[in-house]
């Protein structure tokens, strides 16, 4: 992959993690169960960390030609797991949701396979050590954010199985 390649594919990144931030935001917002509005804001408010430290990243770039060595190429590991368990230790296990609620948690879903997919094959065509561990700690935290939001999707659907998975009671009659 060359420069002008890999400045296309951060432009492309940079898309992704905007259009991701607004739906969320927008989901976050609009649902009524406090679930969804917390998954909803804080996978949000790292859907915007990435986006700044890509474009960041990207003017760098652009202006050296090069992988700039200035830029701080970290994120901020997800806490969206901490998050889903703390709201849902505060909140009634009957929460209001509705199909509108499910259906944005399986858009998301797929937002973010495609995001796991797009870094990882970003990654796994870069040769500098630096890049290739940016794109997979931005595949990790996408992964995250997929894994995350398939347990709230087992929740919206089926919440009481949801709580008894969670909660490991067994059915040992003992």
């Amino acid at each position: 992959m060359d420069e002008k390649e890999r400045l296309n594919a951060l432009d492309v990144a940079l898309d992704n993690e905007m259009k991701e931030r607004e739906f969320y935001l927008k989901n976050a917002e609009r649902t009524k169960n406090p679930v969804g509005k917390a998954m909803f804001q804080q996978i949000a408010d790292e859907e915007l960390e990435h986006y700044q430290r890509l474009k960041e990243l990207h003017e760098k770039w652009k202006a050296g030609d090069k992988w700039p060595e200035t830029v701080p190429l970290k994120v901020k590991q997800t806490v969206i797991k901490d998050v889903l368990k703390d709201v849902l230790q505060k909140v009634d296990q009957h929460a209001e949701r509705d199909d509108d609620d499910l259906q944005a948690v399986r858009t998301a879903i797929d937002f973010e396979a495609k995001g796991i997919s797009y870094y990882t094959k970003l990654r796994d065509e870069m040769t500098d050590p630096k890049e290739k561990a940016f794109f997979d700690l931005l595949a990790s935290i996408e992964n995250e954010h997929y894994v995350s939001l398939k347990d709230t999707e087992e929740y919206l659907s089926d919440p009481a199985s949801w709580y008894t998975k969670s909660e490991h009671h067994g059915l040992d009659g003992g």
